[in-house]
């Protein structure tokens, strides 16, 4: 198996831990798509990802509901998404994915847990390279016709790179650009997409002891509890 499949596996272990933090986010992800695309997941791919998502997390539909309700509210604040690169103790890159509506909060907070726990917040480009940038998709293993080579040859124009069997369903992993692609393609062919979404997966991996391990997780954990961080991608080896 390659590099996905392994990354997949690895953050399996790591999911949200509480279901509340689940659903913020995913609440946060319906704003975005609604205010950039419209309420209607018919004509806003966007947020026909993230009601999937949504789904596939066991939340309730009408909490879905009312979050769009939320979002095509006037008042209701934009969130802006934002990245930041760093580095953990040891040099173990950091990259994480923010949405926030008050920008000099989450950055006050984002440098305040690198400093507590002795890494550095970094500039832009710092460490962003150091990541792929991919897209991804979990169909029903039922809606696929063919087997797994001949699946692959048919996605060969959308450039994806792996495509595996898992507990969940069929996982494909593409690069970022090719997601519209991809997701027309599965809806027109009646293939039900059951998750999908976007991840940032290390070109190169480093190795620590445990005690350097322990360190970088502290500062993992520190950054995952902080309500504006959507997403943390990290080059240390699991």
């Amino acid at each position: 198996m390659g590099r996905a499949f392994e990354f997949r596996k690895a953050r399996k272990m790591k999911r949200w831990s509480a279901m509340a933090k689940t659903f913020t986010r995913i609440g946060k992800d319906i704003v975005m798509a609604v205010k950039e695309g419209g309420p209607n997941p018919d004509s806003n791919s966007r947020l026909r990802a993230v009601m999937q998502n949504a789904k596939a997390a066991n939340m309730p539909k009408d909490n879905v509901e009312r979050a769009i309700k939320k979002a095509t509210d006037k008042d209701t604040a934009n969130y802006k998404e934002v990245l930041f690169e760093g580095y953990a103790p040891h040099g173990i890159a950091i990259l994480l994915e923010t949405a926030t509506d008050n920008n000099n909060r989450t950055v006050a907070n984002v440098r305040a847990a690198f400093n507590k726990c002795d890494g550095n917040l970094g500039t832009s480009g710092s460490v962003v390279f150091m990541f792929d940038h991919t897209c991804n998709f979990t169909v029903k293993k039922e809606d696929i016709t063919v087997d797994m080579e001949e699946l692959e040859l048919e996605l060969i124009d959308f450039e994806v790179e792996e495509i595996f069997d898992d507990e969940e369903g069929i996982i494909i992993y593409a690069p970022f650009e090719q997601f519209g692609a991809i997701q027309s393609f599965f809806e027109e062919n009646e293939v039900e997409i059951l998750s999908s979404g976007f991840e940032r997966i290390p070109t190169t991996t480093t190795t620590v002891t445990e005690e350097q391990q322990a360190d970088v997780e502290k500062l993992l954990e520190k950054l995952e509890e902080d309500d504006d961080v959507q997403n943390v991608y990290h080059s240390m080896a699991n």
